[in-house]
């Protein structure tokens, strides 16, 4: 999914009541909070805007942030909690409706609820009915409606409508869900690759989709067309951390200068917060094992897959691959 709310880049009119602290003050503890959250200090954030609730206990907006703040740390009860408030305080934001909706899925994920995952869809649906031009709202009900199973309303026709929707709104969007419903409900690889090429040929002035569409050729181990996607992400934005992260994968994947791989990954995880909108950490861990493993340093890539797995503990390849190398120590 495409996040196109970053720390900072959204900020609803904050409603000081009265006899609290004032609308100065409130904003400038905002202005806090998401800084904290930009940086990946959840824990700061969370203070901060704890801090803000407790003087205003009717500001949606702080309880929306904390839900995030909770979501980015996998504490989905607490996050829920939050995000619930945001909404019974705000119900026609459609940006707090689908958050909630998101939050919904990684509880639904997490506990395996199809109770849950029925909510999830909701959300969603809530939120394109508030917000007709809200794409990430329109992308996350598409590719709901792709992902789940039809006993909670996966439907590939729905699926179809949001697409063609987005597609209406906005070209480059639209090739970038079309692509993801070529892939995952029609399994054509080619007509989302096909996809991805106009997404690139329309050099769209933001990073996310040529990331998306590196990850798409990475995937189909198109590695010259992978590469081609990041080095068009660089001429957009060349010191965005994430090109450290899709550098090193598409080294590590052509095996090739693994070296320089090794820099890439490393700088990209000392250099970014762990975040639900960008390749997780454990990811990054993971790609640093098989690196390792390709050099044949077993012991260096079993630490990274255990990091891997400590971060993200589901994780099965890193855990096929621990086990293998685990196995042969003995």
């Amino acid at each position: 999914m495409i996040l196109f709310l970053l720390a900072g880049g959204y900020a609803p009119a904050v409603r000081a009541e009265a006899g609290s602290a004032s609308s100065a003050d409130v904003a400038a503890l905002m202005e806090a909070a998401q800084h904290q959250f930009g940086s990946g200090n959840y824990s700061a954030a969370i203070s901060t805007l704890e801090s803000v609730v407790s003087q205003n206990p009717a500001n949606a907006e702080a309880f929306y942030w904390l839900g995030r703040c909770y979501y980015e740390v996998r504490d989905y009860d607490r996050a829920i909690t939050k995000a619930e408030k945001a909404v019974a305080l705000d119900a026609k934001n459609s940006v707090y409706q689908d958050w909630l909706g998101r939050i919904y899925g990684g509880k639904a994920d997490r506990d395996r609820s199809f109770f849950m995952a029925r909510k999830v869809k909701k959300q969603f649906e809530l939120a394109v009915q508030l917000d007709p031009s809200n794409i990430a709202a329109r992308r996350d009900l598409a590719e709901y409606c792709v992902d789940a199973p039809w006993i909670v309303g996966g439907s590939q026709d729905e699926a179809k409508a949001q697409v063609d929707a987005i597609a209406a709104i906005d070209p480059v969007q639209g090739h970038l869900v079309r692509a993801v419903f070529d892939l995952q409900a029609l399994k054509k690889p080619e007509l989302a690759d096909s996809e991805y090429r106009q997404v690139l040929a329309a050099k769209p002035n933001t990073l996310d989709p040529y990331l998306e569409a590196a990850s798409f050729f990475r995937s189909q181990n198109k590695l010259d067309d992978m590469k081609a996607a990041i080095d068009a992400a660089a001429e957009v934005h060349p010191n965005d951390p994430r090109l450290a992260y899709y550098r090193g994968v598409e080294l590590v994947t052509a095996g090739s200068d693994l070296s320089r791989a090794e820099e890439y990954l490393k700088a990209y995880l000392a250099s970014t917060p762990d975040r639900s909108d960008w390749p997780s950490h454990a990811d990054a861990r993971e790609w640093l094992g098989k690196l390792y493993e390709a050099q044949g340093k077993r012991t260096e890539a079993a630490e990274q897959y255990r990091a891997a797995l400590s971060l993200e503990p589901g994780r099965k390849e890193a855990q096929a691959r621990l086990a293998k190398l685990e196995k042969a120590s003995h």
